[in-house]
């Protein structure tokens, strides 16, 4: 009776979403948005210059706060900040006044966020900001508001409506402060000379971390692990040990241990396709001369290149003095989670 009741009921319910137009605010979203940003290329003038140089003048932290939606945007800041080689961290402004404050030091800087420029959490910590004698650069809509008086420079990120029809929810001034947040870490992250491997320490458990920091002779297998012959020993041995090892291939050696070349799956085939006896010939009769080696403080990631460009599965790993030290396989890459 219940089921009954309940389904003639929805089949009475208007379906709400039909012939509804989802695209045209989607797309006057955009427009606006957009055009906010375009427009933020004229205040990039002395006052963005003069923020860059105190943040780059700071010796401690750069602390970013803000309430709400300018909060969210604010930790976005500080997370970008961080992961570009300019300390910062996100400190909310209703906890900062009831313990939080102890993190900021004489050494830090703040960076403000507020929309109105009088969100009275974040007015609230002026007075211990000045007493600590900290730097403050506010980010604000309104030059005239107590948050951008109070700071050293402001950051103009105000516009002219926001994206909400009823011009009240943050948007369009929420993606402009973000904007401007991003410009300021990208300008800050190339006046530190700031590279790709000094990104990927930051970030070492992330896909581009591994690329930029794992090393061949942090995943290939050496010592017992690697496949060796001698030139001398007979094909049938060389395929044992190759077998044994079980990577498709094994080094070839002189007497002072010195690559001379590889045998691999290929060769094996080569010699069968040839009908030679695998009992009486020496490896290095039948093994590949002059091949590709990689040394094993070369990134994981040119090491692959090179496999894929060569279309190999395994490559040796050879030192300095032109000894075999590993064996790398494409599956200890795929597992090192390089690619």
């Amino acid at each position: 009776m219940l089921l009954h009741y309940l389904s003639s009921y929805a089949g009475a319910m208007p379906n709400a979403m039909t012939n509804h137009d989802f695209i045209t605010p989607a797309l006057r979203t955009i427009a606006m948005e957009a055009q906010a940003v375009e427009l933020l290329k004229e205040r990039i003038d002395d006052t963005f210059i003069k923020t860059c140089e105190l943040i780059l003048d700071c010796k401690g932290r750069v602390i970013v706060t803000g309430m709400g939606k300018s909060g969210h945007i604010a930790n976005k800041i500080a997370s970008t900040f961080a992961s570009t080689g300019t300390p910062a961290f996100f400190v909310h402004p209703g906890e900062a006044s009831h313990g939080d404050l102890g993190m900021m030091t004489k050494s830090d800087l703040v960076i403000a966020i507020s929309n109105s420029g009088n969100t009275r959490e974040v007015v609230t910590l002026l007075p211990l900001i000045k007493r600590l004698n900290i730097p403050l650069i506010s980010m604000t809509g309104d030059e005239e508001s107590i948050l951008a008086k109070a700071a050293v420079v402001n950051l103009d990120v105000g516009v002219s409506e926001e994206a909400c029809p009823l011009d009240l929810a943050p948007t369009t001034s929420t993606t402009v402060t973000l904007v401007v947040g991003d410009a300021l870490a990208i300008a800050l992250l190339e006046a530190r000379g700031f590279t790709a491997e000094d990104f990927a320490f930051s970030h070492p458990g992330g896909s581009l971390g591994r690329k930029l920091l794992l090393r061949v002779s942090d995943i290939m297998h050496s010592g017992e692990e690697l496949p060796r012959v001698l030139g001398t020993t007979p094909l049938s041995d060389a395929l044992l040990e190759m077998t044994s090892k079980g990577f498709g291939i094994t080094t070839v050696v002189n007497s002072d241990n010195e690559l001379i070349g590889v045998f691999t799956d290929g060769d094996l085939r080569r010699a069968v396709d040839n009908k030679i006896d695998i009992n009486d010939v020496a490896t290095e009769a039948i093994m590949t001369r002059n091949c590709k080696t990689v040394n094993g403080e070369m990134l994981a990631a040119e090491a692959l290149r090179i496999m894929e460009d060569l279309k190999i599965t395994a490559v040796i790993v050879e030192d300095d003095a032109k000894r075999p030290s590993g064996v790398l396989h494409l599956h200890d890459i795929l597992r090192a989670g390089v690619v």
